[in-house]
């Protein structure tokens, strides 16, 4: 299964490695794999490093919290402390190290730096003023979360590629049945 970054954040973009969450949970990290190649393909890391089952938990706790936390910004309810704990407490470490070579730019670290930057990303989203720009897609079933960066902050869909050419085309569907 791909990984789509789509959210506008990578925090978001983590917790979006869980589709339908309302329906028929999709869960895109099913094993260490999946999360090793998450890091990379979020660019957080140049090579995949070792994630145990201890990881994989410790990515879905966050992931669950970054959840809860921009669920309970959008709809102006209070943060749930646990979800608080679990963030900051996965943006303490260091996050990935970044060179410039001749060759390019190059990351590397561990498991803990990639979560890191995801929840720092979250938590720099969340505790500042885009907070107010965090809608979930209105494509059924989705249930990514995204930042409206829209002129008119007016987008309804995670990505109009996807959740939104499919609600287009049933609209048009419809209009000419």
């Amino acid at each position: 299964m791909e990984f789509t970054f789509v959210s506008g954040n990578l925090g978001l973009d983590l917790a979006g490695t869980v589709g339908a969450r309302r329906s028929r949970r999709i869960d895109l990290l099913a094993g260490p794999a999946d999360l090793a190649r998450w890091t990379v393909d979020a660019r957080l890391l140049d090579t995949a490093p070792e994630v145990t089952a201890a990881g994989l938990a410790d990515a879905r706790r966050l992931r669950e919290a970054i959840y809860g936390l921009a669920t309970a910004a959008r709809t102006a309810a209070p943060y749930a402390p646990g979800d608080l704990d679990v963030l900051n407490r996965a943006a303490e470490p260091a996050p990935p190290a970044v060179r410039l070579t001749p060759d390019g730019l190059v990351r590397t670290g561990d498991l803990a730096a990639a979560l890191a930057a995801a929840a720092r990303a979250a938590a720099d989203l969340l505790g500042g003023p885009q907070t107010a720009l965090v809608r979930e897609c209105e494509a059924d079933p989705c249930t990514r979360l995204f930042v409206d960066a829209s002129h008119r902050r007016t987008r309804r869909w995670c990505d109009m590629r996807g959740c939104g050419n499919r609600a287009k085309a049933a609209a048009f569907r419809a209009r000419h049945a």
